[in-house]
């Protein structure tokens, strides 16, 4: 068996590395390495050669965008921004959540459509433009960057047979936009439709388009589609509304998402590998080489017991419990009258965050400067 295994592994072996990426980096590393130590040959066949992936000051900093894809509404807007970094030498990662209403002076626009503006520009500009943006706001750099579609987020899910969530907190959200819906009449005659179209409370005027969603506090199973519900609500009563919040229920997504293949070795298991492989093939875009591939599940195994820090930004309003290092400033037409975030010393001065960044990458468990 096993050597048919490693026939596959080298007929997939670009695609399925791919995949397997995703899982890896300072969040998934012991996924790889708990399904391979007990095969010397399959450890032999990976870990070869030594780590020559880029690095800056001795760390590898990947980028992590999530996008709606498909059918919804604004498929290339990024919802999810994650950037890590990884300290291959003391065994380290710190993982930052980037809010997606951060403003972008030199975009004018927020960061969340950087990659939108770069892929309408030119095809593989999305990557550069977001890598830009995000090094500016970070003042770090982005060796690597990695975008998956929320419908390869649902489907890996499901091909692990789902997946078991802590939800910490109880919520409702009666506006979650449903795909496919997002220009539904809801049935209204035409003139009806026109009023309705310029009423200020859309999700009011056309209920047909939004679900309610409930979650309860609590542990309990959940397939893709009700993972992906539960990262993605943006309009859940109370604080569980924040983009902050739903930073923190990423990352507890994505833990559950790791607990769960650890406990199938992945890696030994052909039929969940090819699942995978059937998810990811049309779901990603990335910088990575081909012949970087290797080394990024090498450097999995080399960070299997790496201590990871995550950092959520927070900003100032009624439901934060903590300091803010943004701030929502009132709407106007320099922020195109849309709900933003801007640093609290000033629109476009990132120092503070860059400041606190450097500290929590350095050293973890900062103050707000």
């Amino acid at each position: 068996m096993l050597k048919n295994f490693i026939k596959l592994l080298k007929m997939h072996r670009k695609t399925i590395v791919i995949a397997l990426l995703l899982l890896f980096i300072g969040l998934f590393g012991r996924l790889i390495v708990e399904g391979i130590k007990w095969s010397p040959v399959l450890f032999q066949y990976f870990f070869q050669r030594e780590i020559i992936l880029k690095e800056t000051e001795s760390r590898i900093n990947v980028l992590f965008l999530g996008i709606g894809g498909g059918e919804h509404d604004g498929p290339l807007l990024t919802d999810t921004i994650i950037y890590a970094s990884i300290d291959p030498k003391f065994q380290k990662t710190t993982l930052i959540s980037i809010p997606r209403d951060l403003w972008i002076q030199d975009l004018k626009s927020k960061i969340n459509t950087a990659y939108a503006i770069g892929e309408e520009r030119r095809k593989g500009g999305g990557i550069l433009l977001v890598k830009a943006a995000v090094e500016k706001i970070l003042n770090q750099p982005v060796d690597y960057v990695l975008r998956i579609d929320f419908n390869g987020f649902i489907r890996a899910i499901d091909v692990i047979g789902g997946i078991n969530v802590v939800v910490e907190k109880s919520f409702e959200d009666l506006e979650y936009p449903i795909s496919g819906k997002e220009i539904d009449d809801c049935g209204f005659k035409e003139d009806e439709f026109e009023k309705r179209a310029t009423a200020s409370a859309i999700a009011e005027a056309f209920p047909c388009r939004y679900e309610h969603l409930t979650f309860q506090q609590g542990a309990q199973h959940m397939d893709g589609e009700k993972a992906l519900k539960f990262v993605r609500s943006r309009h859940a009563i109370g604080s569980e509304g924040t983009d902050f919040a739903r930073a923190k229920r990423q990352d507890i997504v994505i833990k559950a998402f790791r607990d769960k293949a650890l406990s199938l070795n992945i890696i030994l298991n052909p039929s969940k590998l090819m699942g995978l492989y059937d998810v990811f093939q049309g779901s990603l875009d990335t910088n990575v080489k081909s012949e970087e591939y290797d080394d990024f599940i090498k450097l999995a195994q080399k960070m299997k017991d790496a201590q990871t820090n995550n950092v959520v930004f927070f900003y100032s309003d009624p439901y934060s419990k903590k300091q803010g290092i943004f701030i929502n400033p009132p709407a106007s037409v320099v922020y195109d009258n849309q709900w933003v975030l801007i640093p609290r010393i000033g629109n476009g001065n990132f120092s503070e965050v860059q400041k606190y960044v450097e500290c929590e990458i350095q050293i973890g468990n900062c103050p707000i400067p």
